[in-house]
């Protein structure tokens, strides 16, 4: 009879043992500084289309409003309600029909979207994560909020007529 109770007591610590396990491997919330326009309502609906992956990184959980980020340790960071970037000489590419500033850093990268209100930021390290494989896989996302401008390039400027 002694020995009935031993074991199952022993199976109950077994397994009280692996829940913490578990729960002790969870990664924490990642620290995120919110944007100044985080509050904004149209930040919602791009927030609950994000991806649970970029690549091979699995979204975590932030600590702030708009905010996301993949990865363990981090690899790609999102804010959603930036300032949104006016007319720029600096490189703008279209992925997958949403506008991105891009910003090459060293280390990181920052793209932010570009003619859409409120604008999105992503951090990234491009020696970690393709920044194509980023913007690709956030373009849905992102086209939640509408577009009210468009990038334009060399070309384009070339074909405006003459002031004369």
């Amino acid at each position: 009879m002694h020995r009935k109770t031993l074991r199952r007591t022993v199976a109950a610590f077994a397994v009280s043992g692996t829940a913490v396990l578990a729960l002790s491997a969870c990664s924490p919330a990642v620290d995120v500084t919110a944007a100044n326009d985080a509050a904004n309502p149209a930040c919602a609906p791009m927030m609950v289309a994000l991806p649970d992956t970029i690549g091979d990184a699995g979204l975590r959980k932030t600590n702030s409003q708009a905010t996301a980020a993949w990865g363990d340790p981090s690899q790609v960071i999102l804010r959603c309600g930036v300032n949104v970037p006016g007319p720029t000489t600096d490189r703008c590419v279209t992925v997958n029909d949403i506008d991105w500033v891009i910003k090459e850093g060293d280390p990181y990268y920052t793209l932010t979207t570009y003619g859409r209100e409120p604008a999105t930021e992503i951090l990234m390290d491009p020696d970690k994560i393709s920044s194509a494989t980023v913007l690709a896989d956030l373009a849905a996302a992102a086209g939640k909020i509408k577009a009210t401008r468009q990038c334009i390039g060399q070309e384009d400027l070339q074909n405006l007529p003459s002031g004369k």
